[in-house]
């Protein structure tokens, strides 16, 4: 779980911001953003391919909501319809 930098692929270079993968936890990518000074990752999978984006204010809307745990990652994190919400 590391985060790299925003250089790489074509389908990365088009989106600023740390790249993370999706086994990443809420919390730390929360972390890796505040130390990043940014308010989005790119995620990306097992390949190094970019899935999406992930915005602060909805890691901390997950992390605030009800059913939170410290175990929740990434890949985890839906939109409420059940899609991922990486790309909101």
């Amino acid at each position: 779980m590391s985060a790299h930098p925003g250089h790489g692929t074509a389908g990365t270079r088009d989106v600023a911001g740390p790249r993370v993968w999706g086994d990443m936890t809420v919390e730390v990518a929360l972390s890796v953003m505040a130390a990043a000074r940014t308010g989005r990752l790119v995620v990306c999978d097992e390949d190094g391919q970019r899935v999406g984006l992930v915005t602060r204010a909805r890691l901390t809307a997950v992390r605030d909501s009800l059913g939170y745990t410290d175990r929740i990652r990434l890949r985890d994190v839906t939109d409420g319809n059940g899609l991922l919400a990486l790309f909101s």
